[in-house]
């Protein structure tokens, strides 16, 4: 922007004094321009951006006619976006059972089985609160961290969640695994409130936003059909490795 007020002031360095109103409003008029055209210009980089963030996928199969009448539904009456966020995000975080807390079989990974067993550990809920925003329409990814098992060490695992795109806000994080003692996430943007917060140095909180969960994610739910076999076999990636799968931006 400032090479074009330059250029500006290169066309009009010659002109007499009696000139100087024309020569400021040239610029200003160029300043507006230019605020206009990076506006339209940002948005439309925006929009395409945040169009990866609302695809239909094997495992955010939004498209489901199941998802698509319970998204609606949860919708329903619902004026803004952040309103109908807040809303999915409190169903499966309350509606939808945690496969461990509950200890309840089968082990779901796509979104519309979440939805017909209502059931799933945590990454497979951020798969249906994914389905269901992106149903919607409101751009929703998904994010991890690595958390220890008992919280006193290893064994560790990465712990899903979602971010969502709110147009006054921006990226806001989440965390629907569902409630319990010592858990309490809640939707209160701007201020983040997820399920669990980084205690020992092998934990991690990844700051990078997926648009599909990770692959090492869902091949682990696909493998298991029991809550039990499930805990003993849950995805992990070390700090040192983390790089190499896109988790550090």
């Amino acid at each position: 922007m400032s090479s074009v007020f330059n250029y500006a002031q290169l066309l009009t360095q010659d002109w007499d004094m009696q000139d100087w109103d024309m020569q400021e409003y040239l610029q200003e008029y160029l300043q507006e321009y230019l605020q206009e055209y990076l506006q339209e210009y940002l948005q439309e980089y925006l929009q395409e951006y945040l169009q990866e963030y609302l695809q239909v996928s094997e495992a955010i199969d939004w498209q489901h006619s199941d998802i698509i009448k319970c998204a609606h539904q949860i919708a329903s009456r619902l004026k803004t976006q952040e309103a109908i966020a807040k809303a999915c995000f409190e169903w499966v975080r309350d509606e939808i059972a945690h496969s461990y807390d509950y200890q309840r079989n089968p082990v779901t990974w796509r979104a519309s089985e979440v939805l017909h067993y209502k059931t799933g550990y945590c990454f497979a809920k951020s798969h249906l609160l994914a389905a269901l925003l992106r149903a919607n329409q409101i751009p929703v990814g998904f994010c991890y961290q690595r958390l220890s098992i008992d919280d006193r060490g290893a064994p560790y695992s990465l712990h899903g969640f979602n971010a969502i795109y709110l147009p006054e806000i921006g990226w806001y994080r989440v965390d629907p695994r569902g409630n319990k003692a010592g858990v309490n996430a809640q939707f209160k943007p701007p201020q983040e409130q997820l399920a669990y917060r980084i205690q020992l140095p092998e934990e991690a909180d990844f700051p990078a936003i997926f648009a599909e969960p990770m692959e090492i994610v869902v091949k682990a739910l696909q493998t298991q059909t029991k809550w039990d076999d499930m805990l003993r076999h849950l995805p992990d990636i070390s700090l040192a490795s983390a790089q190499d799968y896109g988790l550090c931006r």
